[in-house]
């Protein structure tokens, strides 16, 4: 026999012997620890005769060291189909559908709690503004950026000092006294201390009119709502 018969026969006996451990391997389940043994030697190859007599090597899996296992799953020995876990660092309470949630549940809270406390809006509480108070404001305003604050108080110590000047020349008058230029003098000098006193006590009954007229177009406006 030649050698390129010796080498046909020889290729031919390891085809089939490799298409029976082809087959035994499709019948085998897979398993982690255990994996076929190397099909590199072909003389040091036997072909068990059943399952239970192959000798799988305890040999670590190549396809596991070699891959990064990011998209391969080296248990089921294919590609990953989504997450098996949930991703490092992933939190269910940070995420924007949890806060979504919760600021669901806190406004619902809130609206119930507002309405337990509703107790109705009571008209008698209730006080209308003069129909004048826009007005009052922007003088108030003009007023003040005006400086007519000062000018008002010296006109009306000018109005007050006019009056008690009159009422003064009016004693005088019905007195009737007649004095020298001495007393007259002694006179003004007193009359300058009960003529602030005065001005001031003038001051304040102006002051206390004004605001029982206040007081008083309130009352009306609120008789007026009832």
């Amino acid at each position: 026999m030649s050698s390129h018969e010796t080498l046909s026969a020889a290729s031919n006996d390891r085809k089939a012997r490799l298409a029976q451990l082809k087959s035994l391997k499709r019948k085998a389940p897979p398993t982690d620890d255990s994996e076929p043994a190397s099909t590199t030697d072909s003389t040091a190859l036997t072909v068990p005769s059943t399952s239970t007599d192959l000798t799988r090597s305890k040999s670590p899996d190549i396809a596991a060291t070699i891959l990064s296992g990011r998209n391969y799953d080296p248990e089921t020995r294919n590609a990953k189909l989504g997450f098996a876990s949930p991703p490092p660092g992933a939190n269910s309470a940070n995420t924007l559908e949890a806060k979504a949630a919760e600021l669901a549940i806190a406004t619902k809270e809130q609206q119930a709690k507002e309405a337990a406390d509703d107790k109705g809006l009571d008209f008698t509480k209730l006080q209308p503004k003069k129909p004048n108070w826009d007005l009052k404001r922007d003088y108030e305003a003009k007023v003040r950026e005006g400086g007519l604050d000062v000018q008002l108080e010296n006109a009306i110590a000018r109005l007050v000092r006019e009056r008690v000047e009159a009422r003064k020349k009016e004693r005088e008058v019905k007195v009737g006294k007649v004095r020298g230029e001495g007393d007259e003098e002694g006179q003004e000098v007193g009359m300058e201390g009960s003529e602030l006193v005065e001005a001031m006590h003038l001051k304040e009954r102006e002051d206390e009119e004004e605001r029982r007229r206040d007081a008083d177009e309130e009352e009306e406006a609120e008789g007026d709502v009832s």
